[in-house]
Parts: C-alpha cells; structure tokens; sequence
C-alpha cells in the first residue's frame, strides 16, 4: 500500500473516530504522526516535530488568556455594553457590525488571522451576553476577514499578485478583490438568514449567567479597566501596525493585567481553551507531516492531470478547499498557483476566474475549527456545550468544503471558459 493511501486513510480514520467518539482529536493526531511518519514515511522525530505550529500555539494561548483577563476584570463586558449602545440596541446588526469592521482591516493590510484574533472574543462575548447564535457571529467576522483580504494592500492580495506577476499571465486587483468580496458577502447573509434564530448549543445555566451580566453593567470604567482598554489599543497598534507577533503581545499585556489585580486573576488561565489548542495543534503537526513528505503536493498533481481544462479547475478548487480545512491557506496558495500556470497557458480557461476561484475555494474553508481562524472562535465561544459547537462547526465547515469550490467554479471560471 502507497504512503499517500495510508496517510490519506489515516486522516480519514482519524477524523471519524474524534468526531463520533468523546475523544479528543489532537490526541489521534499526534499518535498517527508519529506512527504513520516514522513508519510509512520515513521521517525523524525531530523531523515530525518541525511541524508542531508553535506560532498559532502562542497565539491562542496569548489572545484567549488576554481575554479572559479582560472579562475576569469586567472590561469586555463593558465593551459589548458599550457597542450595543453604539448600534442603538439593535443588537441583530452586531455581527454585521463585526463583518463590517474584520473587512476593513484586513482589506487594508492586516493578515486575516490578526483581525480574526482580535474580533472573535469581542464577537463571542456579544453572543454569549445578547444570545446571539455563536455559530453566526463567528463565522460571520471569519467571512468578513476573507472579504477584505484580496485587496491590493492585503496580505493575501499582495501574494496572489506578486505570484502572477512572475508569470506570463495577467489578472485584475480589482477582479480577485471584487470576488472574493461578493462571495464572501452572500455566504454571509445566507448564513445570517438560515442560521440566525437558530438555538446556540448552550450549557445549563448558561441563559441566566448572561442574563445576570447584563444587569451587572452599567456606569463607566474603573481604573483596572482603563488600563485593559489601552493595553487591548497597544495590542491592536502593535499587531496591525507595528507587525509584532500577535500572541507575545497579548500574553505581555495579560500578565501586566493580572500583576495589577491578582485577586481576581488567579484562575484567568482556566480561560485558555486547553482541549481546542490540543485539537487544533494535532491536526496541524498530522498536516505538516504530509506537507513535508511531499503528500499534499501530489494529491494536487493527481488532480491537475485529469481531464478536460474546465474540469480540472474544478478538481483544484476542490482539492484546495479540503486540503485549507486542514492546513495553512497561505502555504496552499502559494503551492497551487504554480501548479495552475501551466493549464492557464495551455488553455482557454480565463486566468482570472481561476486565479480568484482558487484563492476564494482556498480561503473560503477557513471556518474549519483546524485553520487559526475557526480555532479562535471555537477556544473563545462562552456559555457552550463545546463539543455540540464544535459539530456545528464542522457541519458548517463541511458544507462549504461540499458546496464552496463548486459555487466559486461555476461562478468564476466556467461563463468565462
């Protein structure tokens, strides 16, 4: 049996068992990358470990820490008090408030995981206060950061951009950032309109504890809280500003905090999504031993050499969409565009719509709770069954994966092929 059928089994295997079993995921994962790397694909364990995502490890623990610091002392619920106030009660707008606002930055330079990190607690924090479906509010500020980020200035459009231009082809900024944008905005609002009123998979008591937060807000920030607000400014200025590693910053900014008002800090760190980092660094390790081993590069191969143009796109859009569940939709892009190029040059697909339908199948999936995005919003979802939302988000991940690239083929490539 080949390496890539037991390596692709194993994933397969894997994903079934941690989501039908009350096991953990990351657990699966981290005994299958060692079993199938140094069995199946020769790799060392230090090789194996090289894998282990350090950065989005940090991130996490640093953002959800930081957080739960802030809401320990009071901050974020005043924050979420004071952003119903802004939209004039009318807490239904909140997350397109939210969608709103993760465009924006990320449209003007700020990579998407930043934005995300720094929207996400916000956003679950006026879930789990206004009861708002979390699962809606989440995925919500996720489509917003992938709406903005194939603009020119953007990190993503620069490196879309910047890849094409070493090429013989030619494609518009405004084409990949007008497409992406669209799609990304009607996902939205049918996620809005069918998902809105639905109930969150809340835990017993979580209803009357917000419930009670509610009546707890009121009057104008203490000195502690002050201090929370100018250090969640420093974090924004220096992650979208300064280009400073994100989680560093906000581990630096919850410590000072607890330093500050120890009594009530001493359990911040139980707000740190332990089970979610265990999950999401597992599936991450797994993925970037297949990444190493060459695995991911010939499943894209395999695809790219079937069939007829249009229908071979429409293999890379797929292909894409279900490897970024799993891995870095940076790393993907910068993988498939090459292998695009030549069916560009040999073909009459527009380059264009490939170029955009690949970036959207790739960047569209994000939601998934092993991308830093969906990671973010599953450690910080309060007041849930996590495991039920956990589900929902993989329900929700699913159907994009199912339904994205199909969605972004038809609309992208295949009028102009």
């Amino acid at each position: 049996m080949s390496a890539e059928v037991i390596s692709i089994g194993a994933l397969l295997v894997m994903f079934v068992v941690g989501t039908v079993l009350p096991i953990n995921l990351g657990i699966l994962a981290f005994v299958a990358t060692f079993t199938v790397g140094t069995a199946s694909l020769g790799l060392t364990e230090d090789e194996i470990f090289e894998g282990f995502p350090a950065k989005l490890f940090v991130t996490i623990v640093g953002v959800t820490y930081l957080f739960s610091v802030a809401r320990r002392n009071g901050t974020i619920d005043w924050l979420v008090a004071a952003g119903v106030r802004l939209v004039g009660g009318k807490v239904a707008l909140i997350p397109w408030v939210l969608f709103l606002v993760a465009a924006l930055l990320t449209a003007f330079g700020t990579f998407t995981p930043a934005a995300v990190a720094i929207l996400a607690p916000i956003g679950m924090n006026f879930a789990y206060r206004y009861k708002l479906n979390p699962l809606v509010v989440g995925m919500m500020v996720i489509s917003g950061g992938h709406a903005g980020a194939f603009s020119p200035l953007a990190v993503s459009g620069a490196l879309v951009l910047g890849l094409i231009d070493k090429t013989d082809l030619q494609i518009s900024a405004v084409a990949l950032f007008s497409a992406s944008f669209v799609i990304n905005l009607v996902l939205s609002i049918l996620t809005y309109a069918l998902l809105a009123k639905r109930p969150a998979p809340l835990v017993e008591g979580a209803a009357e504890a917000a419930d009670d937060e509610n009546l707890a807000v009121s009057g104008r920030p203490d000195w502690r809280q002050w201090l929370t607000l100018a250090c969640l400014v420093a974090l924004v200025v220096g992650a979208l500003g300064l280009h400073l590693e994100i989680g560093f910053l906000a581990l630096a900014a919850g410590a000072l905090l607890a330093l500050v008002d120890m009594t009530r800090q001493e359990k911040a760190v139980d707000g740190v999504s332990w089970s979610t980092l265990l999950l999401v660094a597992g599936m991450m390790t797994y993925i970037a031993m297949l990444e190493k081993a060459g695995i991911i590069e010939k499943v894209s191969e395999h695809a790219a050499n079937l069939g007829a143009p249009v229908i071979v796109a429409l293999l890379l859009c797929f292909t894409v969409a279900i490897t970024s569940a799993f891995a870095s939709s940076t790393a993907i892009l910068t993988a498939i565009i090459p292998i695009a190029v030549p069916l560009l040059l040999s073909s009459h697909l527009n380059a264009a719509g490939l170029i955009a339908a690949l970036a959207v199948s790739t960047t569209i999936v994000d939601t998934s709770p092993f991308s830093t995005n969906g990671a973010l919003v599953l450690s910080n979802a309060r007041g849930v069954d996590t495991r039920r939302f956990y589900r929902q988000i993989i329900g929700y991940t699913g159907g994009i994966v199912a339904l994205g690239p199909f969605v972004a083929w038809g609309a992208l490539v295949l009028p102009w092929s």
